[in-house]
């Protein structure tokens, strides 16, 4: 399984936080907690040939 880090801001507290991203996906959608304010954050990413193709995270509110 191919896992990349990836770091991204929270959209409610702006804290610079990171999650493991799985390659072998091609679209992924869920919800992840910020892990320093606890929101709810909203994931949505498309992978292409192992890569980040596009990422979106946005607050659930």
């Amino acid at each position: 399984m191919d896992e990349i880090e990836k770091f991204f801001n929270c959209p409610y507290c702006g804290e610079l936080i990171s999650m493991l991203i799985d390659l072998s996906f091609n679209n992924q959608f869920y919800e992840e907690d910020c892990e320093v304010c606890c929101r709810p954050i909203e994931i949505s990413f498309t992978v292409v040939d192992e890569e980040i193709a596009s990422w979106e995270a946005l607050r659930n509110d």
